[in-house]
């Protein structure tokens, strides 16, 4: 099926001023950066959480251990995906114990984030995972929400969210697709 771009609904400004804002809120909700750690979903969420290191390392000065996951073989679709890519997991820093941050850069289904939370697991027993996300776009099918949200955007079942980082894509946006005319 073929996308059109219907309209953007962050752009560079915005995406800045959310990774900032969701800084703050983690390190209140978890009264400083003592005992935290970021883990991205690879690809985007691992950008997000180097960039919400970054933050978080301006604003408390303490610097926040990030990791990034690859979840290809954790997911509940593996065995329909013909070949999954796969990338490197690397976590460089003890899991149990700590409040662990989960990163992604959308939330949709849950199913991403419930296979990320068994990922980590594999890696040892963290106090706490929470979750943060960049955009929020609802139509959960698992009980996941995120506790800290950039931006809730609305949509329907048939539309995409675009998420692009300038370290993969060139510029930062978030833009919502819909099907083109004829493309069902």
């Amino acid at each position: 099926m073929e996308y059109r771009r219907k309209t953007e609904v962050m752009d560079a400004a915005s995406i800045d001023r959310a990774l900032t804002r969701i800084a703050h809120e983690i390190l209140e909700a978890n009264h400083g950066a003592k005992g935290l750690a970021l883990v991205g979903i690879l690809t985007r969420g691992a950008h997000v959480a180097h960039r919400l290191a970054e933050r978080i390392a301006r604003i408390e000065n303490a610097e926040v251990p990030v990791g990034s996951l690859d979840i290809s073989f954790y997911r509940d679709d593996v065995g329909r995906r013909l070949s999954p890519e796969v990338h490197r997991t690397e976590i460089p820093f003890e899991v149990d114990g700590a409040t662990v941050v989960l990163v992604d850069d959308v939330l949709f289904t849950g199913r991403t984030i419930r296979a990320a939370m068994d990922a980590v697991m594999d890696y040892g027993r963290p106090a706490c995972i929470q979750l943060a996300v960049l955009v929020d776009r609802g139509h959960r099918e698992l009980p996941v929400r995120a506790d800290f949200v950039g931006k809730n955007v609305p949509t329907s079942r048939r539309e995409r969210v675009r998420v692009q980082l300038t370290e993969t894509d060139g510029r930062d946006a978030v833009e919502i697709s819909e099907p083109a005319e004829g493309g069902e």
